[in-house]
Order: structure tokens, then C-alpha cells, then sequence
């Protein structure tokens, strides 16, 4: 021992060892960044204010609200028949709707439990850029505009399931206007925490701000609601151009985009079947987001 530590005193370093080193080298990606050896996951840093009162107060109210008590069994759903035999072999490979039309808008809603109360499930927000037809670079603002809204990337935070901000391009040829395969717009979907995020600001920021808006249109109260629409639980709206400026987010800096886009919000919730338009609203009326009719 007095050997080894007069020989590190003398040459002041520390004699190389034999076992090999224990540390691996980190792998790099196509970008050059190291990629750790586990899965890193970015989760929640505190309780999001609105999550927390759907969790304690809003539930319970809409499981009142919403209620439907059946004493009885439900009787096994009614057989419709084809408007063809499908037996016949004139009629055997052709389209064989059932009789009376679509029954997407007749399906009966589920059964009323404590694990199926209405809740959000994600909010989509999507827009078109159309100056984006002659020059793809116009896209740029409304792509940063974007994730500054939603704080989206992809696979941000370790999450494989998300996919930031999307390009939308062009299905189908349109008169020489939209071509397949042309970037024509944006969108980006939000859940868990992001989505009440957005949801606070939308609803503390930029509506109260907006001079002619009094809620969102509800439809006349002689609507039919056995519609595709009607049992789907999405609802829908959409904001104008100067409405981007009130988000505290681009707020802070306007300057750095080229000029405020309008966009579609659409509220998506596990809500289904018959009555599923009202339990959306009723469950977007306990954010406090207005509903009004014209």
C-alpha cells in the first residue's frame, strides 16, 4: 500500500485497471442525439385544475343528470332484414342495405353505469391554409402557431402515441385547385393534460374577449336528433382569425408569426347513441363553455 501510494504521488495518476469499464456507450439517432438506455417519460408535474373538478364535482353531476334506470333486462336488439336475398344468386355481390335505411342514427344509447359517465376524450383543432396552394413555405407560421398552442411535437416526452402537429394534404384532385398529396393545412390533437390546458385558455382568455360571440348555435328544438351527427358526441365549433391572438401563448409574442389563422375545434367524447349530442353539451356546460340558440 505505501508502494502504491508513494508511486501515485510521484506520477500523480491513478494506474489503469484491468477489469473492463462498466459504462456502455450511448447509441445516437439519425439526428446525432444520444438515445438513453430507458424509456424516459415526461408525466404530469401537478394536478391540472380542471381535470381536478371533473374528477370531484362534475362527474357525479352528470351521472345525475344523465341517469337513465332500466328495471329490466334489455331485450336482444330486432333483426332487420336486407332489402335482397342474400341467397339469390342475381342479387348476391350487390349492395344490400337493410330495409328502412341507415340505423346509425337508431342506436340505442348504453347502459347507464358509474365506469360510462360522459367524459372528454381528446380535442382535435385543424385549419386550411390556402396560400399554401402557390407557396408551401406559408405554411411555416401556421405549423409554429400550432405548437405553440398545443405544446404538441412528436413523440415529445417519451410518448409514442403522439403525433404532434400533422400536415393535411389533398385527398383527391379538385378542378385543378387541390391536388393528391398537396400540404394544404394543419392539425393536431390533444389529450390528457395539454387538453385541459386548451380548454382553460379557451374558455378564460379568448371567448369572454370576442365581441360577437354568444356560444356556441345549438339547433332548433324541433331538430331531429337520430342523425349520424346526433349519436356520434362530438361537437363542434370554430373561431376566427383574430381569436389566435387572445391565446396567452401567442399572446406574448405576435410578432413572430406572419398573420393569425381561424381554426375548427372539435370536442370529442366517449359519449354514444341516442341523446349523445346533449350529454357532450351538458358535459362542455360544466367547463363553462357558453351554448346559445338562435
Amino acid at each position: 500500500m505505501r508502494k502504491v501510494a508513494s508511486g501515485l504521488r510521484r506520477w500523480r495518476q491513478v494506474p489503469k485497471s484491468s477489469q473492463p469499464s462498466r459504462i456502455r456507450p450511448w447509441k445516437k439517432d439519425e439526428r446525432g442525439l444520444p438515445i438513453p438506455h430507458v424509456n424516459v417519460l415526461v408525466r404530469d408535474t401537478h394536478v391540472c385544475r380542471l381535470q381536478d373538478h371533473y374528477n370531484t364535482s362534475l362527474r357525479d353531476d352528470l351521472m345525475y343528470m344523465t341517469y337513465v334506470h332500466e328495471s329490466k333486462a334489455r331485450p336482444p336488439p330486432r333483426q332487420i332484414r336486407l332489402t335482397y336475398d342474400p341467397e339469390d344468386p342475381y342479387s348476391k355481390y350487390r349492395n344490400n342495405p337493410v330495409v328502412g335505411g341507415s340505423q346509425i342514427g337508431k342506436k340505442p344509447a348504453p347502459i347507464s353505469t358509474c365506469e360510462n359517465v360522459v367524459k372528454l376524450e381528446k380535442i382535435c383543432l385543424h385549419t386550411m391554409e390556402k396560400n399554401a396552394l402557390s407557396n408551401r413555405s406559408n405554411l411555416l407560421g401556421l405549423l409554429m402557431a400550432f405548437r405553440a398552442l398545443s405544446g404538441e411535437t412528436k413523440h415529445g416526452g417519451g410518448w409514442k402515441s403522439s403525433n404532434g402537429v400533422e400536415l393535411v394534404r389533398g385527398r383527391k384532385n379538385v378542378s385543378g385547385w387541390v391536388r393528391p398529396g398537396l400540404p394544404i393545412g394543419a392539425k393536431v390533437e390533444l389529450k390528457g393534460e395539454k387538453m385541459y390546458e386548451f380548454l382553460g385558455s379557451l374558455v378564460q382568455f379568448v371567448l369572454p374577449r370576442l365581441r360577437e360571440f354568444d356560444g356556441i348555435i345549438l339547433p332548433p328544438a324541433s331538430a331531429n336528433l337520430q342523425t349520424p351527427a346526433g349519436v356520434s358526441g362530438v361537437v363542434s365549433m370554430g373561431l376566427p382569425p383574430e381569436a389566435m391572438s387572445f391565446f396567452p401563448q401567442i399572446e406574448v409574442n405576435p410578432d413572430a408569426y406572419p398573420r393569425m389563422y381561424g381554426m375548427h375545434i372539435h370536442f370529442v367524447t366517449n359519449a354514444e347513441g341516442a341523446g349523445a349530442q346533449n350529454k357532450a353539451r351538458a358535459l362542455l356546460s360544466g367547463f363553462q363553455l357558453p351554448f346559445t340558440r338562435r
